[in-house]
């Protein structure tokens, strides 16, 4: 009886601590680990981190698509917002290193215009985010299109590219550290500490959960709708600023982002509805969701399993979200 008794609070707390992981993080370790089976060279430190560096645009991507999804909206104009980023950049800049500095100010200038104009007509005119950003996609897609008249021009500086290109050597335990791993960490940082620990975080949260009661409580519903949609934006020039760094200029730089930021943050647990979400579950199914693409190529499936993928985890997010909706309803 004394061991049932002794035995019982320490399986509380290894119950406790199970209920705080998320789930993306071991959906993240099961699905590297595959890799590193197929593929041993992922488990060395440089193979992780050069891993790290492929998913950091998209990790950022969902880290500001997760404060518009837990207002309880959706941002698909960051698709087009990451290739004006890297068609703006590279007409901007011509290959100049000496017009990098005001070229991205611009480009972040652009992006809290159109962050800004998102939030703007969800919280004024009331239309849907869904619609309202998705108009904003052809826009921003048709300006990037005139703009470059259709195909890739100019060039992005050395300086430009080193946000996602840049790797340091020499370095202790890791070996190789890329520049744009830097950037994660300290976007990830800065993410979990307005979302989890400011006002405006619980301010976040409260309007994605209830916006009425949000309102009655004293919470600027519409400004902090506002600098969700402008927090989005802003992670969409970053992510095109480091996929510029890594590809170079494309039209079809951005094809899909919103989707796959939306898609990991549903596997880190949001809640589509809104009022439900985390940093580190974003950053994790951004993590899951490279790693099985890399997975599916590994295994030699065909590309386009990874849209289908993407297609079958928003669809089961939304009717599991349904059900537990209904469930306590």
């Amino acid at each position: 009886m004394t061991t049932v008794t002794a035995d019982a609070p320490a399986r509380k707390s290894v119950i406790a601590f199970a209920r705080h992981i998320n789930i993306a993080v071991i959906v993240f370790i099961v699905l590297y680990a595959c890799v590193g089976f197929l593929q041993p060279s992922y488990l060395e430190p440089t193979g992780f981190m050069n891993f790290l560096r492929r998913s950091a645009p998209l990790a950022i991507l969902a880290m500001g698509q997760l404060f518009v999804l837990i207002v309880g909206g959706f941002d698909l104009s960051m698709s087009a917002l990451v290739t004006l980023t890297v068609i703006g950049g590279s007409m901007l800049a011509n290959n100049d290193p000496a017009n990098t500095w005001w070229t991205i100010a611009a480009l972040y200038g652009i992006g809290l215009a159109v962050g800004g104009l998102n939030g703007v007509i969800v919280s004024f005119l009331r239309v849907p985010s869904i619609i309202a950003t998705l108009g904003m996609l052809l826009c921003v897609d048709g300006t990037a299109m005139m703009w470059s008249g259709g195909s890739p021009r100019g060039y992005l500086p050395d300086n430009f590219r080193a946000f996602g290109r840049l790797v340091l050597h020499d370095v202790p335990v890791v070996g190789t550290f890329p520049i744009a791993v830097g950037v994660l960490i300290v976007a990830t940082s800065l993410a979990w500490w307005a979302l989890h620990v400011t006002v405006f975080g619980h301010r976040i949260f409260a309007v994605g959960d209830n916006p009425r009661a949000a309102e009655l409580a004293g919470v600027p519903v519409s400004a902090t709708r506002i600098v969700a949609f402008v927090i989005s934006a802003l992670s969409a020039v970053t992510g095109g600023i480091m996929l510029g760094g890594f590809g170079g200029v494309s039209v079809g730089v951005g094809t899909g982002l919103a989707l796959q930021a939306i898609a990991a943050c549903v596997i880190g647990g949001v809640q589509l509805l809104g009022g439900r979400g985390s940093v580190v579950g974003a950053v994790a199914g951004a993590l899951s969701l490279l790693a099985l693409f890399t997975l599916l190529n590994l295994v030699g499936l065909p590309q386009p399993l990874k849209d289908t993928a993407q297609g079958l985890i928003l669809i089961s997010a939304v009717a599991s979200g349904a059900l537990r909706l209904r469930r306590a309803g």
